[in-house]
């Protein structure tokens, strides 16, 4: 029986990759043409990383440079100039709404994000969401730590909860902690997600999830008289 639901939220409720996909390859212009394909391709592989990890990555594994932290907060306050109101507007993935609305009527809902925390709480409270969580988590905790903290929060069992996420980081943040994991693929991307281990269901959008989740307690069927 599902009791809890933990949801990514780039990628997973709002459709905010490509935005920050060319907010990355902007910041990072100045890079030679050959490790800019793989700067995107690390960004892209790594979505539930926070943006700091990947910019200490970039320039260690990558650029072959050392980062100072005055670069490092120029780089973030680059990037958050890039997003941060385009965060505010851009589009929910398909059947979000709906499954927020029904879903936090009969379970406890969490967001854990790589976003740092007080920039997500931000996000969320100017796109009149917090009303559905009862908590969102962030940056600069893991995913996998923040994950643990909710089942000790909610006295769940990692089989009784559910966190649904759009990257390969997200599948190891729950595998390292037990709970049951679903992706999200949107339509045309790549299934990273083949041969990992305990991916119990793939959905395009939320409507999917919905559907999926029917007859446990997301549906209205579970709540109708």
């Amino acid at each position: 029986m599902l009791t809890t639901l933990i949801l990514d939220f780039d990628g997973v409720i709002v459709e905010s990759i490509p935005l920050k996909t060319v907010a990355f390859r902007k910041i990072f212009s100045f890079a030679p043409p050959e490790h800019l394909d793989e700067i995107i391709e690390f960004h892209l592989e790594n979505g539930g990383m926070s943006r700091y990890d990947k910019f200490r990555h970039i320039y260690k594994n990558i650029l072959h440079e050392d980062l100072t932290p005055e670069q490092e907060e120029r780089l973030a306050d680059e990037y958050v100039g890039l997003i941060f109101d385009a965060m505010l507007t851009v589009p929910y993935v398909e059947g979000a709404e709906g499954l927020l609305r029904e879903c936090s009527r009969v379970l406890p809902l969490y967001i854990v994000s790589a976003t740092p925390e007080g920039e997500m709480h931000e996000i969320a409270r100017r796109r009149d969401l917090t009303k559905y969580f009862v908590r969102i988590y962030g940056s600069p905790k893991t995913k996998a730590e923040c994950i643990r903290e909710i089942l000790v929060e909610t006295g769940a069992a990692p089989g009784g909860a559910l966190f649904v996420g759009d990257a390969p980081n997200d599948w190891e943040a729950a595998y390292e902690t037990g709970v049951r994991f679903v992706a999200r693929i949107r339509p045309g991307d790549s299934n990273r997600f083949s041969g990992r281990p305990g991916v119990e269901g793939i959905v395009d959008n939320l409507h999917e999830l919905r559907e999926y989740l029917r007859g446990s307690v997301c549906s209205s069927r579970s709540h109708t008289p």
